[in-house]
């Protein structure tokens, strides 16, 4: 599904990523964790082409295509989806309008308002959302909470190949927590992937990854099953520093 090979990152001549060597197959699900500034977030924003980030080595495989150097939009419809840390807010369009426009952008249709609403119904049933939800502008005066619900609705809707997941349990609370780990539970399935980045465990008492992997000064440093985020949780990401020097 997702392959990346020996990716180096840099941002104002500054070296980010150092490195990363990283395959995602179908039907999986991978945790990426780290201290604060290893690059993990980075990494999320250069899959999806953000230009303020600058690819000095390396390259991004999707599917077997090479998509180093396409676009944002082209990405997105190849079927990769970025779940933003922090989602952006955006008076006067509807959760609903949004959706639309980008579920008719990703896949070249113009399907009506009402024919839309049919499709939105299985997805809001599925992950409990109301109608009203969707009336709101995008994100704003919305919580943390209800913003990370927002960003699974979407991908519920647009039902990408491959989700990234950027912190989405940042300043959750125990509720919505498992709220949106049971959102992301019900739309992963055995054709697509997720890649999930987080600092923490929490989030994996609720959705149980395949693989975890380690980020350390822009390189990972060592993967393995679950238990390796029992043994971070446990020691702490000082501990595996001096366990890979």
């Amino acid at each position: 599904m997702l392959e990346i090979k020996n990716l180096y990152v840099s941002i104002n001549d500054k070296p980010i990523l150092k490195g990363v060597n990283l395959k995602i197959e179908k039907g999986e699900i991978h945790a990426l964790m780290g201290p604060n500034g290893s690059g993990k977030s980075t990494l999320s924003f250069v899959l999806m082409g953000h230009p303020k980030y600058k690819i000095t080595k390396g390259e991004i495989f999707f599917e077997g295509k090479n998509i180093t150097e396409i676009n944002p939009d082209e990405r997105a419809r190849l079927g990769m989806f970025l779940c933003f840390q922090y989602p952006t807010e955006i008076q006067g369009v509807s959760l609903f309008n949004f959706l639309k426009t980008s579920y008719n952008s990703i896949n070249n249709e113009k399907i009506s308002s009402m024919e839309f609403r049919e499709i939105m119904k299985d997805k809001m049933k599925l992950l409990g959302v109301e109608q009203k939800f969707i009336e709101r502008y995008l994100n704003e005066g919305f919580s943390g909470g209800e913003k990370k619900r927002g960003e699974i609705l979407q991908m519920a809707v647009l039902n990408p190949k491959i989700s990234i997941l950027d912190e989405t349990d940042s300043g959750l609370d125990i509720d919505s927590l498992k709220i949106v780990s049971n959102g992301i539970n019900k739309v992963s399935n055995s054709e697509n992937s997720i890649l999930l980045i987080t600092h923490y465990k929490r989030i994996l008492k609720y959705i149980k990854p395949k693989f975890v992997h380690v980020m350390i000064d822009g390189k990972i440093v060592l993967s393995g099953d679950e238990k390796l985020a029992d043994e971070l949780e446990e020691n702490g990401y000082n501990f595996l520093k001096e366990k890979v020097k």
